[in-house]
């Protein structure tokens, strides 16, 4: 018989890490609106949340109860980011297509998932060129293949970072999750930093007028309850109903993840299938996850055009809020759960990586956004910057100094150019799982990627001609 009394730990374990990182974000609120250096810098709560947790982790967990509740905090933090980058994901691509109140430039869908392909294609050269040059030289210790961890980082976000730094580290790569999640959270630094001096530079120039924080448009009552979606309370709560359809296509996606790696571990593929595909796909569960939404979305909007189904279930409010969320704690989690020691003999290549690439990241985006969003390119710019380096939600934060009533179609562009980037950007998906086998496959890598970035970069310059001053 399950005892459920105080004294058995294991019953209370996960929701104490779940009141913890909760904990960390009210407190982190408090502390920002409280500060105004940290309000001024527009970094999110959720990142300055996870640099307290790490502190607090670092500094008195292991103290106060041991090594093992130590190592157990850092395996919760660890599947709390895998899940919630995910689940994330996969309410984002449930959502119902909205009609664009705004004309666009035709093609710059495509443009948008170009240039998105095109930064992870930058940050990957770059970072593989360096740690190839570091450990033939100055660090020979170090990981080949670890400079392609910055693109999962800077530009897919601690979730990503912490599942391939895993691979990573299953590959010979001591302390990879930890580089790679420390690659993520620099890059929140480099978008929130960075970004409010660039805003700062722009609006000394009279190029922006910057809206005080807390001033924010009101929720429609329709995005709530659409007459044509489901009551909001009926016999079954309309926000249970969110809750379900992204569950249900998470569990749909699980299956299919478990019947490749099985698949995989018959040998049918080999050792590549073994130790290359298996790992790849548990590393991309979030991707997996999103392309089963986008289809559970097609289905729905079958069922309704044969009435099937006569109402809409999704309800794009709601599915936000839910990725808004997982999200925040995906963040928290993410960075809490960095292990400092497994950095200890990385800082100085860490931060050469870092400082590099996100210099190369600005000035990258920065030239291409000039020629591709001729009309609106602050806007743009700050979005994908804000994105490139941090999330998706930071490059909306950065966007909304320069364009706070979306007037531009720049966020269209952030979320419309994510979904184009997963088509393009597939075969570099591909390649994060082939550079770590070899050092010859990292240098067959490093090749392909420069090549793919000559090509998409020419077609983005002959497809966008600089415009007359």
């Amino acid at each position: 018989m399950t005892d459920f009394s105080f004294s058995h730990y294991t019953v209370w374990e996960g929701l104490i890490h779940f009141a913890g990182l909760a904990c960390l974000l009210l407190l982190a609120n408090v502390l920002r609106r409280k500060t105004p250096f940290l309000r001024r810098s527009l970094l999110p709560t959720a990142v300055v949340a996870g640099f307290i947790g790490l502190l607090l982790k670092e500094l008195f967990l292991e103290n106060l109860f041991g090594s093992a509740q130590y190592e157990q905090t850092e395996f919760y933090l660890r599947v709390i980011t895998y899940h919630a980058i995910a689940i994330g994901f996969i309410a984002l691509g449930l959502k119902v297509n909205a009609v664009m109140k705004t004309t666009q430039k035709k093609g710059r869908s495509i443009y948008s998932g170009l240039l998105i392909v095109s930064s992870y294609m930058v940050q990957g050269f770059i970072g593989l060129a360096l740690s190839l040059l570091f450990a033939f030289t100055i660090f020979p210790n170090l990981f080949e293949a670890a400079g392609m961890l910055v693109p999962m980082g800077f530009g897919q976000g601690p979730g990503q970072a912490q599942n391939i730094g895993y691979v990573y580290e299953e590959r010979g790569f001591v302390g990879g999750t930890s580089f790679g999640l420390a690659i993520a959270s620099f890059g929140f630094i480099w978008a929130s930093v960075i970004g409010v001096i660039y805003l700062n530079v722009l609006n000394r120039k009279g190029r922006i007028q910057r809206e005080e924080e807390g001033k924010r448009s009101l929720v429609s009552p329709q995005e709530i309850d659409s007459p044509d979606e489901i009551p909001v309370s009926e016999a079954i709560d309309k926000f249970t109903v969110q809750i379900a359809l992204v569950l249900v296509v998470y569990f749909v996606a699980y299956g299919f993840i478990i019947g490749i790696v099985r698949l995989m571990d018959t040998g049918i593929f080999g050792d590549f299938g073994i130790e290359t595909v298996g790992p790849l796909v548990l590393g991309f569960n979030f991707i997996i996850g999103m392309l089963f939404a986008l289809l559970f979305r097609k289905i729905f909007l079958g069922f309704r055009k044969i009435n099937l189904m006569t109402r809409q279930y999704p309800n794009n409010f709601m599915l936000n809020r839910i990725a808004g969320t997982v999200f925040d704690f995906m963040i928290v989690a993410s960075i809490a759960a960095i292990r400092i020691e497994d950095l200890s003999t990385l800082w100085i290549p860490f931060f050469i990586l870092v400082i590099v690439i996100g210099i190369a990241t600005f000035a990258y985006v920065l030239f291409l956004t000039r020629r591709i969003y001729p009309d609106y390119p602050i806007p743009a710019m700050l979005g994908m910057f804000g994105m490139m380096t941090g999330t998706a939600s930071t490059g909306i934060i950065l966007l909304r100094e320069a364009d706070p009533n979306f007037r531009t179609p720049a966020a269209n562009d952030l979320v419309v150019g994510s979904s184009t980037a997963i088509l393009f950007g597939f075969p570099i998906l591909l390649l994060v799982g082939i550079a770590p086998i070899s050092t010859v496959h990292t240098f067959v890598t490093l090749g392909i990627i420069g090549v793919l970035l000559a090509i998409v970069y020419t077609i983005l310059i002959k497809m966008n001609p600089k415009q007359p001053s």
